[in-house]
């Protein structure tokens, strides 16, 4: 079993920054937030964005770095989200006065409103009561759905949404081929931070399969050509994509002496999407690096 926020920084840095605002905000009858307890399943804690209601310890716990989870946005109406999943399962401790599950749900959607988040729906289900809510901290938008009953359990779950981590990279092999039939590879693999042209140290295989690439064919040249999605200024956002590519350029002429007049940087900016900009996993498919025969 994956054990709850297990080395993420980013989960930890949520926690260290929400942890004063999320126990204040997080209150039971008793008017006090609960702490870890010795009950608790080894190795997990607390979700980074919530505490938990007091006198219940953690049954089970988990984390998928890249999952879906389906949230209920209005009667009849779901959405399914994707990105970076968490799960807490909490039990009663024995001898403490039963919370209802109203009680729960509602200590959860106050805490969430109290950092300017909302509770997108709220609903019974034989008995369940359930409510989804949303956030946006630090940038990262967050779900929450939290189902409880009167009877000493209940379940919180969390999703940062995320497109997923590109961990596996286009073989050279695999790249000449996309030259051969269409005129031009994606390169997925390629890394940069947000707004910035510096290739992060993660895009090395990538790199090293282009590298490949090229030794393989001393005759092909290639247009280096950046893409990005559509969010922020149009200009910017071609003047980024130019800067991305000349990146990779300068990556593959200075650390792997591939010669210069082989390789044309350009950017394009959000004018050549792969799919649409209408959430974060079609804007994470726009944002790349191609290779285009000359």
């Amino acid at each position: 079993m994956l054990k709850l926020w297990t080395a993420s920084s980013r989960a930890l840095l949520l926690g260290l920054t929400l942890v004063t605002a999320f126990a204040t905000a997080l209150v039971a009858a008793s008017g006090s937030a609960a702490q870890a307890d010795p009950a608790d399943e080894p190795g997990t804690k607390d979700p980074a964005l919530f505490t938990r209601m007091p006198g219940f310890h953690i049954y089970r716990g988990e984390v998928l770095e890249f999952d879906q989870l389906e949230v209920e946005v209005g009667p009849d109406k779901k959405q399914t989200l994707e990105g970076r999943r968490s799960m807490v399962v909490y039990y009663a401790n024995e001898g403490i006065t039963l919370p209802s599950g109203l009680q729960i749900v509602r200590n959860y959607a106050s805490a969430i409103k109290a950092i300017g988040g909302t509770q997108v729906y709220a609903f019974e289900d034989g008995g369940i009561e359930i409510v989804v809510l949303r956030a946006t901290v630090n940038g990262a938008e967050l779900w929450a759905r939290v189902n409880a009953g009167g009877n000493g359990m209940y379940t919180v779950q969390i999703l940062e949404k995320q497109a997923m981590a590109q961990d596996v990279v286009a073989s050279a092999a695999a790249l000449a081929g996309s030259l051969r039939q269409t005129g031009r590879a994606v390169v997925p693999g390629i890394f940069f931070d947000t707004n910035k042209a510096v290739m992060k140290p993660e895009s090395g295989p990538a790199i090293k399969e282009l590298v490949k690439l090229l030794s393989s064919d001393a005759k092909l040249k290639v247009h280096v050509v950046g893409h990005t999605d559509n969010v922020g200024a149009f200009e910017a956002n071609l003047k980024l994509s130019k800067e991305r590519a000349e990146a990779v350029v300068r990556e593959l002429t200075s650390k792997h002496k591939v010669a210069a007049a082989r390789l044309r940087p350009s950017g394009v900016g959000p004018l050549a999407p792969t799919a649409p900009n209408l959430d974060e996993a079609g804007r994470a498919r726009n944002r790349r690096v191609e290779v285009v025969a000359q």
